[in-house]
């Protein structure tokens, strides 16, 4: 009976006007997992993409993960042969791959916060987990608000882990939030300025808020548009699957990447601090200081993110339920890529790869034509400007955007425009492994700088080293492009107010973390 009533509460607090979606979850037994689409979504879908292209679409979905690489999606030719993904894969068949994601710092809140502003981290100055949101900081939702749209924000914010962290910001009518990285179950959860515990699996209980939002938007030509951020813990390390995933892939094999092993060859031309964190918090021969087995930890990264593409099925499902897949563009993407053993590391954080890469996907029956690859280069401040683009609203004067629109490039009118990825990453004294790093990333070269410690930079020729293992910066034939790309490097930083290395305070590391 208590249950009931603050499943009850809680939905009201949340104009959901019922709880229908949150009862489902807590009353009792796991659900049954999601199917990849039910047939009359897929008809629809069907229909849609054969369809002459509508006008673009006005309302906008973000499903926004965590800790979720670029190639651990079903349809991806490096996944694990045994990961399914099967609505994930859906959206790449009826939507757009963009293929070449990136994100500008690989980090929870320094990425959230560059999606939500459109600005690098050292102007937005949301730097690492912890620091607050400067007075005054601007995130675009709240220009959509003003020009008349119907927002909500449901899941992981993660600006800050202080107390109120979890409070409703500006910009969003509907609300519904935890403090800092939250956790996999039984979370409480801030609704609308009031926190309550709810009973279930993390992942299900923010996906039924959000299709329970999203049932109660109206279609019709007088409806209000929408914007509605689904922000996942999931697959946030450490991974905790669903109870009805947990040990799916137990007996699959790890399929380990060349560069983990601890070998000559692979430590030739690297930086020290990459060898040396290897034998750390965030490496491969002592995770989490030896509380960590890596070949489970992989397999639970694949089973937590099972939950995760049955949230995606459930929003598309809605969406073409109640006729809003029409006019309305939803985008998955994670806040950061993972490493899984590369280079004999764990987490993100650094510039390789596996770190800075990040899976998107873009889907708009009727507009986007199914089955597309957008091969441009497209970065996590190029969101912001992409939506208010979409939405016909113009951020005020004196707003700074980094970011640029990829609006064309995802309706296939024109490439997105081109250019080098900046990259930074600012050291944290609760993680103090990886030094302060900065980056600069073309179509074929990527050049690493480290900042404050005694090491060896990094260049890598990406077309012919994929997998970053021949550190080119010392050869003679390269030295040209190493200093031209070091150049300009610091012009980017230097044009954009970067050349500020922020300094905070630090109150306990990783090693004083209790392992459960």
């Amino acid at each position: 009976m208590m249950r009931s009533v603050l499943v009850t509460a809680v939905a009201a607090a949340a104009g959901f006007g019922g709880a229908a979606g949150v009862s489902a979850t807590l009353a009792g037994g796991p659900r049954a997992a999601a199917p990849a689409a039910a047939p009359p979504a897929a008809d629809a879908a069907a229909v849609e993409a054969r369809a002459p292209r509508r006008a673009a679409p006005r309302n906008v979905v973000i499903i926004l993960s965590d800790d979720h690489r670029y190639d651990f999606m079903g349809f991806m030719p490096g996944a694990p042969a045994w990961l399914r993904t099967p609505n994930l894969d859906r959206m790449r068949r009826e939507g757009a791959h963009l293929r070449n994601a990136f994100v500008t710092t690989s980090l929870c809140s320094p990425s959230r916060a560059s999606i939500l502003t459109g600005q690098y981290a050292h102007r937005h100055r949301v730097v690492d987990n912890t620091s607050p949101i400067p007075p005054g900081t601007v995130f675009f939702p709240q220009h959509l608000k003003r020009a008349g749209y119907a927002t909500a924000y449901v899941g992981k914010w993660h600006m800050g882990e202080d107390q109120g962290s979890d409070q409703p910001r500006p910009g969003f009518d509907q609300w519904i939030s935890f403090r800092g990285q939250g956790v996999y179950a039984d979370p409480t959860l801030n609704v609308n300025g009031r926190s309550s515990q709810l009973r279930g699996y993390t992942t299900d209980i923010l996906t039924d808020s959000a299709v329970a939002w999203l049932a109660r938007q109206g279609s019709g030509g007088d409806a209000k548009p929408f914007f509605m951020v689904l922000a996942h813990k999931a697959t946030h390390a450490e991974f905790v699957p669903a109870p009805r995933h947990a040990g799916q892939y137990a007996r699959e094999p790890i399929p380990y990447p060349p560069t983990m092993a601890k070998t000559e060859a692979n430590a030739r031309g690297k930086p020290r601090w990459v060898l040396e964190q290897r034998n750390s918090w965030h490496g491969v021969d002592f995770p989490y200081h030896g509380a960590l087995e890596f070949d489970a930890f992989y397999r639970s990264y694949g089973e937590t993110l099972l939950s995760l593409d049955e949230s995606v099925g459930r929003v598309l499902d809605e969406l073409q339920r109640s006729g809003l897949s029409r006019s309305t563009l939803v985008l998955y993407m994670s806040d950061n890529g993972f490493v899984l053993g590369e280079h004999g590391l764990i987490d993100k954080r650094h510039a390789y790869e596996e770190s800075i890469r990040i899976p998107m996907l873009a889907w708009a029956p009727g507009w986007i034509a199914p089955g597309r690859t957008v091969e441009a280069s497209v970065r996590n401040i190029d969101v912001a400007p992409t939506v208010l683009e979409l939405a016909g609203v113009r951020a005020p004067r004196g707003v700074a955007l980094d970011g640029r629109s990829v609006l064309g490039a995802l309706r296939g009118d024109a490439p997105a425009p081109g250019g080098e990825l900046l990259y930074e990453y600012y050291w944290e004294h609760a993680f103090p492994h990886t030094p302060t790093t900065f980056a600069l990333r073309g179509d074929r070269f990527k050049y690493i700088y480290y900042h404050g410690v005694w090491d060896v930079s990094e260049l890598y020729d990406l077309r012919a080293d994929s997998l970053e293992q021949f550190n080119l910066v010392g050869l003679p034939g390269y030295r040209d492009t190493a200093t031209a790309m070091r150049t300009r490097l610091f012009d980017r930083l230097e044009a954009t107010g970067g050349m500020q290395v922020p300094i905070r305070r630090g109150d306990w590391q990783a090693a004083e973390r209790r392992i459960p």
